[in-house]
């Protein structure tokens, strides 16, 4: 059973920081290439930032010189690294693995940036 597990996410203040964690189970995971997309009520899912499973990474602009991405593969887990947040970067966080047998989600987890 495969599964993505997100943590770390919650409440912060404008210019603060957040590190969002994802372990998976029940893949290959240093074969996978790992995503974190986000989305917010009323608009579409949008990606934010990929690591191969080489580690080669690529950002949506609207993020690129804040965030950073990252893994452990000993570990089975991507981590996604925010610094200074924006009241814009609200939004629920997905952790996505896309490999050989299909492209796998996680439950999401509510990042809020506000005062």
């Amino acid at each position: 059973q495969v599964q993505l597990v997100e943590s770390g996410g919650g409440l912060v203040q404008p210019g603060g920081s957040l590190t969002l964690s994802c372990a998976a189970s029940g893949i290959s995971f240093s074969f996978y290439t790992m995503r974190w997309h986000r989305q917010v009520p009323g608009k579409q899912r949008e990606l934010v930032a990929t690591i191969t499973r080489t580690g080669n990474t690529n950002y949506a602009d609207s993020v690129k010189g804040r965030f950073t991405i990252s893994r452990d593969n000993a570990k089975n887990t991507v981590y996604l690294q925010m610094n200074s947040l924006k009241p814009e970067d609200t939004a629920v966080y997905y952790c996505n693995g896309l490999g050989a047998a299909g492209a796998y989600w996680g439950q999401g987890i509510q990042v809020t940036v506000s005062s």
